[in-house]
């Protein structure tokens, strides 16, 4: 299936996406997790877009989007948000792995009525826990803004309680996939799945959490059971 890539400018900054499937069928937006691009989401592309326009986005800093040297979750959100409207997307299924789950919940607490479905790949939203300490920047050329890891990473440290309070309010059909022999600690997944009101959790052992690139048959089957229900 072609995938074509296009580009967008959104609040001012150039954007890239990734785009599969007919223009007419229902919209289904993907956001990437950090320090990859819309281009992981190419297999699942390939077989969800015989059903879905799948719409996927260089979140800032990432692929072919502007490097703006600022970055939060909210402005991802709000990233997400023109987006969807230069789209004119009214309704959408959104996808979203790691950190481009977090951008999803977040969207979904703030624009519910804009989110058809949502399906979040092996994370919760931040939460409380032991500081992650921020790496030293790799010498090697970086497909990626760097300065994308501390920003990120500090609101991880610090994250902001309110995103697990208005989980309640993700009103949509909600699927979480974990991947079981994770990093993410699961039983958060869990949590997160009891505090959504309409939420299935199904766990893909050993997937690791790039479960869409380490079990891609399994994640697929998953995901295609809740977008055909």
């Amino acid at each position: 299936m072609e995938t074509r890539v296009n580009q967008i400018e959104l609040n001012g900054y150039n954007f890239q996406y990734r785009e599969s499937g007919e223009p007419s069928a229902p919209p289904l937006v993907a956001l990437h997790a950090l320090g990859t691009s819309a281009e992981s989401w190419d297999q699942v592309a390939n077989a969800l877009g015989d059903k879905y326009r799948v719409l996927a986005l260089d979140q800032r800093g990432h692929g072919g989007s502007a490097r703006i040297g600022t970055y939060t979750f909210e402005l991802m959100c709000e990233d997400l948000f023109h987006f969807a409207n230069a789209m004119n997307l009214e309704r959408f299924t959104l996808l979203g792995h790691s950190m481009g789950g977090t951008v999803s919940y977040l969207f979904s607490e703030t624009y519910p009525s804009r989110v058809e479905r949502l399906l979040v790949v092996d994370t919760p939203p931040p939460f409380a826990d032991k500081p992650i300490i921020v790496p030293a920047k790799p010498s090697d050329p970086l497909p990626f803004d760097w300065q994308v890891v501390p920003s990120i990473l500090q609101q991880l440290n610090e994250p902001n309680p309110e995103w697990w309070l208005r989980l309640h309010d993700i009103i949509m059909p909600t699927l979480i996939i974990g991947g079981g022999s994770s990093h993410i600690p699961q039983n958060k997944l869990r949590e997160v799945s009891e505090l959504i009101p309409n939420c299935e959790l199904v766990m893909i052992q050993d997937a690791g959490h790039f479960v869409h690139d380490d079990n891609l048959p399994a994640f697929l089957a998953t995901a295609k059971k809740f977008l055909d229900s």
